[in-house]
């Protein structure tokens, strides 16, 4: 279990990453607003998903 919760964690992790550089790519190219508001959104998802797999990693971790 810890090591399935770990890989999601860092597949997580990995995906806000890759989120957050295509938002500075788009922003650099100057590419619409409507684009960089679909990044947000799924850059503030990726990394609260990234919190919860870390918050359940560490409770699998104490037990």
């Amino acid at each position: 279990m810890k090591t399935v919760v770990t890989i999601l964690l860092i597949l997580a992790m990995l995906g806000t990453l890759g989120v957050l550089f295509a938002g500075m790519v788009g922003m650099v190219k100057g590419e619409g607003g409507q684009r960089s508001n679909t990044l947000m959104r799924w850059r503030v998802m990726l990394q609260g998903l990234a919190i919860g797999l870390f918050v359940i990693l560490v409770l699998i971790s104490r037990g």
